[in-house]
């Protein structure tokens, strides 16, 4: 199977270092490179199962489960598309429920490996993952701030300028 470069990234990132800021970062910059009406849910279901994790870490507990019964609706959706991911979707699916209940629950926390059925798809996500020195199928490191705060600490001046000249060009528009 032919995997997006993307995807193989998410996955390594989701299983390596937990940075599951990158994984909806690297995700969304794939799902947006394609056109608006050509653009795959699964993506975003799959996006919204990592920024669900980021916030369960972060002990946001409601933003966490909000963001899961989201990404399961897209995901039970999406059911013929997760299923061309090589994952095993009646595993991932029941794995998504039983956290969803955690978060429900307010439950710390704890590393979530997704389903991989397809075995070449390991063998690719492990070569990944030590190109760029990562262990593969790790557990997260919940010490670690920088990770754990990721959205606080980063750099937003291209963020910011971009929003900036959006609304710029908006205000000119209307006149």
């Amino acid at each position: 199977m032919n995997y997006p470069a993307a995807y193989i990234d998410y996955l390594v990132h989701f299983h390596s270092d937990r940075d599951y800021f990158e994984c909806h970062e690297i995700l969304e910059e794939h799902w947006k490179s394609e056109l608006p009406g050509n653009r795959q849910a699964v993506w975003v279901g799959l996006i919204q199962v990592a920024v669900s994790l980021y916030h369960q870490r972060r002990e946001n507990y409601n933003g966490a489960y909000r963001m899961m019964k989201s990404a399961l609706r897209i995901l039970h959706e999406e059911e013929d598309q997760v299923r061309t991911l090589g994952l095993d979707y009646d595993a991932l699916i029941l794995s998504l429920h039983r956290r969803t209940e955690e978060m429900k629950h307010q439950t710390k926390y704890t590393s979530l490996f997704l389903p991989i059925s397809d075995p070449s798809l390991t063998t690719l996500c492990k070569q990944k993952a030590k190109e760029k020195e990562l262990t593969w199928w790790s557990r997260s490191d919940v010490t670690n701030t920088e990770l754990v705060h990721r959205h606080k600490l980063r750099d937003r001046t291209s963020i910011v300028a971009e929003r900036k000249k959006n609304l710029k060009h908006k205000q000119n528009t209307r006149q």
